[in-house]
């Protein structure tokens, strides 16, 4: 091969070039980090709050997720951070036991991610259903909404006219240019106006105070005893899976938005390696954010590492250098951001009276049961769980009446072909024994399973029940047509399944 066929040196290095040092994306990046960044404060100090720990502990524990998740997680441009769900689990732990026991938890719970991740836990969520992720979806809009409700009630009048003004700009501002995200431009503006007219108005400092001073690494200040472990772990295990269920479902949930793929397996891992890091440093620990995720995504338009790198690096640097200026920022601008989040969030399409004429009953319950379940606890993960044992049980309901069978005698009445079609597990094998006729078949019968597929032991056991109420009556039953896996698991478990062998 000659070299004037190779690509010139310049070319090759562009190639390899990470996508965020191109000047578009990189001013996208940065920007969408410095806005996710002065969202994230006023949520970490409420989840602070909430987990019953100083202000301080939380917005370190978002700085540490962010910087960690950016390098090690699995999906690209996701925000992790201090989180509500975390806080509920972690709170009544640090109030029984104290802050040491927290901590302890943290790096616990960042060990069971990992070794969850590595067994393939990811894995699981193929088994969510569509409509369990439209109702995750709406339900975290409603949920990002409902966040912002006691910003607006038994505020100051001024407040109002802000979050309408933060609105229109959100609105209008991107028609004008994109250049530069519109809540950025929000928070600015309503900053300045406030400050400069001297407007008294609830501001992020009157949230809590903003640290002054980088964390120190250390041990957690526990007895590194059995019985440490004993009242540390189940807390931790719950973390584990709260914010694991958290992170995957914000991670599909960027992919589709994208339209890439990401590794779950490395998210889960990674998750793990950023709250083992968060622990260390004496953070509260966290998952992936959704609401500051959709900033960065969907309305910031970020779609590399980087921001959520610089989410973190920026609300260290905001909370330490610039702490008065940040302090002075109205809570009016910030609620103006989430409610536009949430507005842009909600998957509107799904409850169009056009939509919900389409679309099947089991479909839409799924759907409300998921939304139920996580406005009514305010966790997530508690109502993907139950939409998604929901959809299990409709789905099984569904199918069970799928297995028929017809029966064909031969003409000289020597014998009786029984053709079964469908899908044989639990639910469907129940209803097979009464389809047969014991009393007035043949001496022969064949059970033709050609068309069918056996799932499980109920389905054996329906066959052998069977095999053995014709045998009762000296008759002989052949089964055939069985398919490779369903002959298998037939040869491996009949006879075996009743005391009498």
């Amino acid at each position: 091969m000659s070299t004037s066929a190779l690509p010139p040196a310049a070319d090759r290095l562009r190639g390899l070039r990470p996508s965020w040092l191109s000047p578009k994306v990189f001013r996208t990046e940065v920007l969408a980090g410095l806005v996710v960044a002065l969202a994230l404060i006023p949520e970490a100090i409420s989840f602070s709050i909430i987990a019953g720990v100083d202000p301080a502990i939380g917005l370190f524990a978002s700085v540490t997720m962010a910087v960690t998740i950016a390098i090690v997680g699995g999906r690209p441009a996701m925000i992790s951070a201090a989180t509500g769900a975390v806080a509920l689990v972690i709170a009544p732990l640090n109030r029984e036991h104290g802050f040491g026991y927290l901590v302890a938890a943290v790096i616990l719970a960042g060990v069971f991610q990992i070794v969850l991740g590595a067994l393939g836990v990811a894995k699981l969520m193929r088994f969510v259903p569509r409509s369990v992720m439209v109702g995750f979806v709406n339900s975290l809009a409603i949920l990002i909404f409902m966040a912002q409700v006691p910003e607006m009630t038994g505020v100051p009048w001024a407040v109002y006219p802000l979050i309408a003004a933060g609105l229109a700009l959100m609105v209008f501002f991107p028609k004008v240019t994109k250049v530069v995200p519109a809540p950025l431009v929000s928070i600015v503006i309503l900053t300045v106006i406030t400050v400069a007219a001297g407007i008294a108005v609830p501001t992020v400092g009157d949230k809590g105070e903003l640290p002054s001073s980088l964390p120190v690494p250390g041990l957690p200040d526990v007895p590194f005893t059995p019985d440490t472990l004993k009242i540390v772990a189940p807390y931790a295990l719950a973390m584990a899976l709260v914010g694991l269920m958290e992170s995957l479902m914000t991670a599909k949930l960027v992919d589709d938005i994208t339209d890439t793929r990401s590794s779950k397996t490395r998210e889960s891992i990674g998750q793990g390696i950023a709250n083992i890091v968060t622990g260390f440093f004496g953070g509260m620990g966290g998952c992936a954010m959704i609401g500051q995720t959709m900033i960065n995504v969907r309305v910031s338009g970020a779609r590399t590492r980087l921001s959520t790198f610089l989410a973190g690096a920026f609300l260290m640097v905001l909370c330490i250098a610039f702490g008065p200026i940040v302090s002075d920022i109205p809570m009016a601008a910030l609620v103006a951001v989430m409610v536009m989040v949430s507005i842009g969030t909600f998957d509107w399409h799904s409850i169009a009276p056009k939509t919900l004429k389409r679309m099947p009953v089991g479909e839409i319950t799924v759907m409300l049961v998921t939304v139920a379940c996580v406005v009514a606890t305010h966790n997530l993960a508690i109502g993907v769980v139950a939409g998604s044992l929901t959809a299990m049980v409709i789905f099984a309901k569904r199918v069970a009446h799928l297995a028929n069978v017809t029966a064909v005698t031969d003409p000289d009445g020597s014998q009786v072909v029984y053709a079964v079609t469908g899908e044989l597990f639990f639910a469907s094998s129940n209803d097979l024994a009464p389809q047969f006729n014991y009393a007035t078949d043949p001496d022969k019968v064949v059970i033709d399973l050609s068309a069918a597929h056996i799932w499980d032991a109920s389905s054996v056991a329906a066959l052998d029940a069977i095999t053995t109420k014709y045998a009762q009556r000296g008759k002989t039953v052949e089964i055939i047509g069985l398919n490779k896996p369903s002959a298998q698991i037939h040869k491996k478990l009949s006879g075996e399944l009743t005391g009498s062998h």
